[in-house]
């Protein structure tokens, strides 16, 4: 007969007093020593009201709720397709990587950063729950938020443009861009195909403005700073094409080539204040390596 390990269960404790998470986890933790709690820290073993700590000073207060989940395999972090960067009880901040969808479409509906988180925040709570706030293309990397409820979400959406304060993407496009700033401004529609188009008459589309900076040049592409006033789907695409630049490695809209394997389009600042506590917050998410090979 084959036997197997009994997995160690779950220990639950609740905190009594103002102290300090590793002050409270050595007296209720005789067995385990600081660096054995240190361990359990690092590899988010801990949990606080339901939420992974890691840093040991961490203040409780009476009432809170410590899990130790003993267990590394109950442990499991969302994706390599994405990095989650922030998560409070409002909110999911992740940075996604390219080739990964934001939400299923039609035709596909597996693998999705939305099912990956959704998966991920049940692990915690079968009921826990995560709603689409805005989207990535999906061969655009970089930074993308999560609600965590519905009303959450509405207050996100229906305050977009006064919530977020700075949206910064960066892009390599083909051919050298001259100017060292510049604004594109045209109005965007989608056709019966599926297709998304730029024209400059207002009763065709809706209103789409880009503003770019020059970073960097050669003779063969540019590295742009773009800046979102308004956010259509695959508007910095079109612009660019409409430019005269197309992204490197968007064939859908114009470009020659695909010389790093990938749309070379980043989400890599997202700043916005807080729906719920109102503070500041801001995310960024590093250039590409593979962009800047572009530019050697």
């Amino acid at each position: 007969m084959k036997h197997t390990n009994p997995v160690k269960e779950n220990t639950l404790m609740e905190a009594k007093e103002k102290c300090e998470l590793m002050t409270f986890l050595l007296q209720n933790l005789k067995q385990k020593s600081r660096d054995n709690i240190k361990s359990l820290l690092r590899n988010k073993q801990i949990l606080v009201n339901g939420e992974a700590v890691t840093q040991f000073n961490h203040l409780l207060i009476p009432g809170d709720r410590v899990e130790v989940i003993w267990s590394r395999e109950e442990i499991k972090g969302p994706s390599r397709n994405l990095n989650i960067i922030f998560e409070d009880d409002y909110i999911i901040v992740i940075d996604k990587h390219s080739g990964l969808l934001s939400i299923a479409t039609g035709k596909e509906t597996y693998a999705t950063a939305y099912s990956i988180l959704s998966n991920y925040v049940k692990q915690k709570n079968p009921a826990n729950k995560i709603f689409v706030v805005h989207r990535l293309d999906r061969d655009t990397s970089g930074v993308m938020m999560f609600a965590r409820s519905e009303k959450v979400q509405a207050m996100l959406q229906d305050n977009w443009k006064d919530t977020v304060t700075e949206r910064k993407y960066s892009a390599v496009v083909e051919g050298r861009v001259e100017e060292k700033e510049g604004k594109i401004e045209s109005y965007i529609y989608e056709s019966k195909a599926l297709m998304m188009h730029s024209t400059k008459d207002p009763e065709k589309g809706e209103l789409a403005i880009t503003h770019f900076r020059t970073v960097k040049a050669n003779d063969n592409y540019s590295l742009l700073d773009i800046y979102l006033e308004t956010g259509k789907k695959n508007q910095i695409r079109l612009h660019m094409k409409d430019y005269g630049h197309s992204i490197a490695g968007d064939k859908k809209y114009g470009a020659h080539g695909n010389p790093i394997g990938r749309l070379a389009l980043h989400a890599g600042v997202l700043a916005f204040t807080h729906p719920v506590t109102g503070k500041p917050m801001r995310f960024e998410s590093k250039i590409p390596v593979k962009f800047r090979w572009l530019l050697k």
